[in-house]
């Protein structure tokens, strides 16, 4: 039995309808919105001892946006996750959390990848005590649902819709880009392997910003309103990190992103289909 905690995000939900529904628990949010508490553990011991044995615990819950405040990021990436482990330890369950690659990539992180970064650091120690635990580094996902209004799609999707122009940095940026559903293929193959620790999900095979941004925009025929190095380059970013795509995952297929990207813009913009 696998059970999710944050069904309701975008991998979450991606979870949920990778296996049949009696294979699946989806907690409702008022169940757990106060297990980040120092004291959770016991509740949260009893909640999951029925459970059967070999079940996972997928902790999808998550903060993402960087502005939001930096206690609430600590809250739910990091004491949630924490609490749930710490449970699971004495009910026998294994447990999934998520990260981003970001926490190996930059050295000055914001709320939301400092607080990622901490939840990995307790996941290494627990998985070299002996723990079932397991912390994945994800890309960037797309596919199930629109983009987040503060991510890069987000924004990309937001001047197609109004058709004004887009101001990006130079955009020498280096990103993975991965559809969620290949990614959930995945989490079901590091649970399957047993693995425990930190591990990234990798394809090995980032794009540039620039590189995308362009793809999108010719194959929209909307090139007249990208407007590259409008705004300043980011200095703390990857501009030359290639991650190896693990082996515990070498014969996951990942489809190719700026094709994939594109046409998951594309079925989103409805108008510039009709057009095309």
């Amino acid at each position: 039995m696998i059970y999710v905690i944050g069904g309701r995000g975008r991998l979450g939900r991606a979870i949920q309808s990778s296996r049949p529904s009696d294979e699946v628990v989806v907690l409702e949010r008022a169940i757990y919105e106060d297990w980040w508490q120092s004291d959770a553990a016991p509740r949260i011991a009893r909640f999951f001892e029925m459970a059967p044995a070999g079940s996972a615990i997928i902790v999808a819950a998550g903060l993402l946006d960087p502005a939001l405040p930096r206690a609430d990021h600590q809250r739910v990436n990091v004491e949630l996750p924490v609490r749930v482990m710490e449970a699971a330890s004495k009910s026998g369950q294994r447990v999934v959390t998520f990260g981003t690659v970001m926490e190996r990539l930059v050295e000055h992180p914001n709320p939301y990848v400092a607080t990622k970064a901490e939840l990995g650091r307790v996941v290494a120690e627990r998985a070299a005590a002996g723990d079932a635990v397991l912390h994945l580094q994800v890309h960037t996902l797309y596919g199930g649902g629109e983009p987040a209004s503060f991510m890069f799609l987000g924004q990309l999707l937001r001047a197609l819709r109004e058709g004004r122009p887009f101001e990006m940095s130079p955009g020498r940026q280096l990103r993975e880009y991965h559809h969620v559903d290949d990614d959930v293929v995945a989490v079901h193959v590091a649970l399957e392997s047993g693995a425990s620790g930190v591990e990234a999900i990798s394809h090995g095979e980032p794009c540039t910003l620039r590189d995308l941004a362009s793809h999108v925009f010719t194959a929209l025929d909307r090139v007249e309103l990208l407007r590259v190095g409008a705004r300043p380059e980011p200095p703390d970013d990857n501009y030359a990190t290639v991650l190896a795509k693990p082996r515990v995952f070498e014969n996951v297929r990942f489809r190719p992103a700026l094709p994939g990207v594109t046409a998951y813009l594309k079925a989103l913009l409805p108008e510039l289909q009709q057009q095309a």
